[in-house]
């Protein structure tokens, strides 16, 4: 009850803030606590002439960090919202003002048992950057070395708890009023979205994926990781190496610093495509300002909250898909979704294959510099309704992220498409992990794998028929034993009568 009284009152706050950024519509469409939105529209500002997406996007940035957070999260979901929404919401600027330098102090000495005097010779109180969950500055160690101070704001994880309660709470409030939303499985996504919310509240999280792309990479001149200073990280700090270079994201500086824009991108796309095809660990926030160019042009990203992972077989799923559709063979494109189960076997997949031509021959009639990979698997998700397809939570994050990568390209060169600059690297994988000889080489080492866990498997079943042989005798024993018992009693029931008859008959007898 206390929980129903707790959200109730908080789902009044965000319907209020919701009407007063004029951007009811999300509740409205959801249709759920019909009175506290009906009671909403009586202060609803009117005359705003931002796009719906814009107020909303200006409302989630009113609520605080956890809002931000979850409408950067909305912002794949063009199947919830109008593509116009979700790419307006992709727009979510993740920056807050800055908490002050004494917090961040605090919070050091608190997690690092030390006085910022003796772990710094310097510390610059004020932040270079601060966003919904962390602020950094900059700072000198003892040693001589720069470093970047990454501090969490002061309650923070109290804060996304209570809406993080709240963000469970409606999703559970709209699978059981509203039936026709359950297949976008709501829970669900709040789950994977706490789950990455989780890992950002935890620095030594950060620290140890920084460490793992980073080694991903050791060998590759074009791409690395700042170094992180164990020795000044803990649940609430996180300490690294500082870079010197420019901001990916900024144009100018890259161009009047001779960098080649064209070459920036190609290094990028090839980045992300190692992470995610080869490595299946990819970093989930490739904005401008998280990765920085370095004057021999390496690229080095420096935030590392959000990042994805993607599993062997939806990589496996990922590249047919992408083959099948760079082929424009929509056939297969449909064969490959009802291979993995993500539409209803009794669907039909020619009427599927109809609707993912009609996907994608508006998007790869285009010139090749205007053809978005992203855009592509958002319009995907926008036929899931017809074809029953659930959501694929894990795959909203690198949805996301494309997105994000094709944005900072567009930005940077926007007659290049940055999948072009990589498609040699692209073709050549797929060659070498789907090509004829290599579907024989998988095909041959499933059934060598396959033979050599024979004797394994013939074993198991040896074992679980002794089991069952031994569990047949044991019954069969058990209930010898119980039938015996019961002819013992029987048998001694039967002596008693006999013997009680006796009795009876001799006393009758006398």
């Amino acid at each position: 009850m206390l929980r129903f009284l707790r959200n109730g009152l908080r789902l009044v706050q965000l319907a209020y803030t919701l009407a007063r950024h004029d951007a009811l519509f999300p509740l409205e469409t959801l249709r759920i606590a019909p009175g506290i939105v009906a009671l909403a529209r009586l202060v609803r500002r009117r005359g705003d002439t931002r796009r719906p997406g814009q107020r909303l996007a200006a409302a989630f940035t009113a609520m605080g960090p956890s809002f931000i957070k979850f409408g950067q999260a909305l912002s794949t979901r063009a199947d919830v919202l109008s593509e116009e929404v979700a790419l307006d919401l992709g727009q979510l600027a993740d920056h807050l003002e800055p908490f002050a330098g004494d917090d961040a102090r605090r919070t050091i000495e608190q997690e690092l048992g030390r006085p910022v005097e003796a772990l710094f010779t310097s510390f610059d109180d004020a932040a270079v950057a601060a966003a919904s969950i962390a602020q950094v500055h900059y700072a000198v160690t003892a040693d001589g070395r720069e470093v970047a101070v990454k501090v969490l704001r002061p309650g923070i994880e109290e804060a996304f708890a209570r809406d993080l309660d709240l963000f469970y709470w409606l999703a559970d409030l709209v699978e059981r009023a509203q039936p026709r939303f359950r297949r976008l499985r709501p829970t669900a996504s709040v789950r994977a979205f706490a789950d990455v919310v989780r890992v950002e509240m935890d620095l030594r999280m950060e620290a140890a994926a920084a460490e793992e792309l980073g080694a991903n990479f050791e060998s590759d001149p074009n791409y690395r990781t700042p170094a992180i200073d164990w020795d000044r990280t803990a649940r609430r700090v996180m300490t690294m190496e500082r870079v010197r270079g420019i901001p990916i994201g900024d144009r100018d500086k890259l161009l009047a610093a001779g960098h080649d824009l064209n070459a920036v991108l190609k290094k990028s796309a090839e980045a992300f495509f190692f992470q995610v095809f080869r490595d299946g660990f990819f970093h989930g926030d490739v904005h401008g300002g998280n990765a920085f160019v370095e004057e021999s042009g390496c690229v080095v990203p420096v935030d590392f909250g959000i990042m994805g992972r993607v599993d062997a077989d939806t990589r496996g799923y990922l590249a047919e898909l992408l083959i099948a559709f760079l082929r424009r063979d929509y056939q297969a494109v449909a064969e490959v979704q009802f291979r993995a189960g993500y539409v209803a076997p009794d669907k039909s997949v020619e009427v599927f294959a109809q609707a993912c031509r009609s996907i994608g021959e508006p998007i790869f009639g285009k010139p090749s510099s205007q053809i978005s990979i992203a855009r592509l698997l958002a319009q995907l998700l926008r036929v899931t309704e017809q074809f029953e397809m659930q959501a694929q939570p894990q795959l909203l994050l690198l949805q996301k992220t494309m997105l994000m990568a094709e944005g900072m390209g567009t930005r940077l060169n926007p007659g290049v498409n940055i999948w072009e600059l990589a498609r040699p690297l692209i073709e050549d994988w797929m060659r070498t992990h789907f090509g004829p000889r290599a579907r024989v080489q998988r095909a041959l080492a499933e059934t060598v794998d396959a033979v050599r866990k024979l004797p394994r498997l013939v074993e198991t079943v040896e074992q679980i028929a002794e089991r069952e042989r031994r569990r047949a005798e044991r019954d069969l024993a058990a209930s010898s034993i119980d039938a015996m018992g019961r002819r013992g009693r029987i048998d001694w029931v039967l002596l008693i009568a006999i013997a009680a008859l006796a009795v009876a008959v001799a006393a009758w007898w006398r």
